[in-house]
């Protein structure tokens, strides 16, 4: 028993220490996309130098991970959870790259006019940081069909990429003095599609925790 209970607490440990890490993710997400909006290049700076901080946590939850499975030799629903955390690790690591990715946009673009007010960009970064906050609220609460329904607002975030595409080519089409400018931004909105994909992606490992499924969701 006393095993068993040292067990449930290093599994705990491992989830406190996964959600510690999706908060920094999130917040990294909000700073590289408020950075971009406000020419902030200082705000953009601490994103970038942040990512250390989230690569060195995912690692370390690898590492635990890996330790557990070999020390405890889990199976069943013990073992999905550890899969779970691994899996969501590694996709919140690469949400923080894309976030990074976007605060370098705003160092490379320091100094020049935006050819129109962002808009999209800032309702596509919202929309996608609280995807990425309400699978971490999923992922807590183990709520498999709550995941079901954040993976499916992957559609507004492919729509909105699909107007901001649209936009963009016509402004380079028209002016080619901002294909630069443009094209960076559609990086960044590229950038923030696929951070939709990610999170569906959690929201899939969320399911097979719960279920011992593993589904395609949002095709």
């Amino acid at each position: 028993m006393a095993v068993r209970n040292q067990f449930d607490e290093q599994l705990q440990n491992l989830h406190h220490q996964l959600l510690t890490m999706g908060m920094l993710v999130e917040e990294a997400l909000h700073q590289g996309v408020k950075a971009l909006v406000d020419k902030n290049v200082e705000l953009a700076q601490e994103v970038i130098d942040g990512d250390r901080e989230i690569n060195d946590a995912e690692m370390d939850i690898e590492r635990k991970c890996f330790t557990l499975i070999a020390l405890q030799q889990p199976v069943g629903s013990d073992l999905r959870r550890i899969a779970t955390t691994l899996k969501v690790s590694t996709d919140l690591e690469r949400i923080a790259d894309h976030a990074v990715s976007i605060a370098k946009t705003t160092v490379r673009l320091q100094g020049e006019a935006y050819a129109k007010p962002l808009i999209d960009i800032p309702k596509m970064g919202k929309l996608v940081q609280e995807m990425v906050r309400d699978a971490l609220d999923a992922y807590i609460r183990m709520d498999k069909d709550e995941a079901k329904i954040i993976a499916n607002r992957d559609d507004q975030v492919d729509a909105l990429y699909k107007k901001i595409f649209t936009d963009l080519v016509g402004l380079m089409t028209h002016d080619q003095s901002l294909i630069n400018q443009a094209t960076h931004l559609l990086l960044t909105a590229q950038y923030l599609e696929r951070i939709g994909d990610y999170v569906t992606n959690i929201c899939e490992w969320i399911v097979y925790m719960e279920s011992g499924n593993k589904v395609e969701l949002n095709q």
